[in-house]
């Protein structure tokens, strides 16, 4: 068997209540790593990424009882906070961070963040993105050496077949309701196409930025806000979509997005990091959506009414998205890569 790993993660990664694509990304990694090698995970709980000096002491302290020489492979959420704690470590372990998304990146992260997370990065043995624009942008943001950010993206399990509705007139948009999900901007996109028939379900957690998520409920009385979705439920929603939507400011991969297009479901998202590369092309290079830029209210709005109001349209974005699902790849796919990356 492979030498064993550490893995150090955020507490709750296995929290029901608290899904995120960061946490299925750790527990479905973690899962396939430990079929040909010893892992040993240590849950650090704290304010991260804000963490206080005893959330440092608490990581240090689990740092300190690996042994000399192991590789450990750190969720950036605890890592990048902590830049101290891993520079003293990083001489006597191998420390490997995964980045599911800059610390800078989260609207009203303070500053400071930004040059926390450079020092973390620049003390780590390897680094891994999920995506390559993601790597990309991790390697420009911290002035790392082009290339040197490995890529490890998301699998997504296999899922029937969403039928679809003729009027394709059933949105959803499956994020937890914060800022950088900028749920607001499509609310504001949907309210310019009142005078067409549509549902919108926005399936996300609401106690993440509670203020926002009030404000964002009461702005649109035709989007549905259904809380958090795991599981059959989620499944069910998705099964029952026509169109998902990803209105998101930044976003490292979109995990949702997979998750749509297994379904064969067309996904309309934002120009940003790493959703191009989630959406990707049939193999005929058509694309199963589009892409607009992001916090762009009225572009948004203009794909939205094309795709109401253009049959024609919603074939060509459902024959793609049926032709892409044949190309997604398991989390399988996912586990050799960063295995690989823990072999270097």
């Amino acid at each position: 068997m492979t030498a064993a790993l550490w893995a150090v993660l955020p507490g709750g990664i296995d929290d029901p209540a608290a899904p995120s694509g960061g946490n299925t990304y750790d527990r479905r990694v973690l899962t396939g790593l430990a079929a040909t090698r010893e892992v040993h995970e240590r849950a650090v709980t704290g304010a991260w990424p804000q963490p206080s000096a005893t959330d440092r002491a608490r990581l240090g302290a689990e740092l300190a009882a690996v042994p000399d020489g192991a590789t450990v492979l750190l969720d950036g959420l605890v890592a990048c906070a902590a830049p101290e704690v891993i520079e003293a470590h990083a001489a006597r372990l191998r420390p490997v961070v995964l980045v599911h998304l800059p610390l800078g990146d989260e609207p009203g992260a303070p500053a400071e963040l930004t040059a926390r997370e450079g020092r973390t990065l620049r003390a780590a043995a390897r680094v891994v993105a999920t995506s390559a624009g993601a790597a990309r942008r991790v390697e420009n943001l911290h002035d790392l050496a082009p290339g040197s950010v490995h890529v490890a993206p998301p699998g997504v399990d296999p899922a029937p077949e969403a039928p679809g509705s003729e009027a394709g007139n059933r949105l959803l948009c499956v994020a937890a309701v914060t800022p950088r999900k900028a749920q607001d901007v499509l609310v504001d996109a949907l309210r310019t196409l009142n005078d067409l028939d549509w549902d919108c379900v926005c399936a996300g957690a609401l106690d993440r930025d509670p203020g926002y998520a009030d404000r964002v409920r009461h702005a649109g009385d035709r989007v549905r806000f259904v809380g958090t979705r795991t599981g059959a439920a989620l499944a069910g929603t998705y099964a029952t979509a026509d169109l998902l939507v990803l209105p998101s400011l930044a976003e490292t991969y979109g995990m949702v997005v997979t998750e749509a297009l297994a379904r064969a479901v067309p996904v309309l998202g934002t120009r940003v990091e790493g959703v191009p590369e989630a959406l990707g092309a049939a193999p005929d290079g058509t694309v199963p959506g589009a892409l607009v830029p992001p916090g762009d209210v009225p572009a948004l709005a203009g794909a939205l009414r094309r795709w109401l109001t253009d049959p024609g349209l919603r074939r060509r974005w459902r024959a793609a998205a049926r032709d892409r699902r044949a190309t997604l790849r398991g989390w399988d796919e996912t586990t050799r890569r960063l295995s690989e990356v823990l072999h270097v």
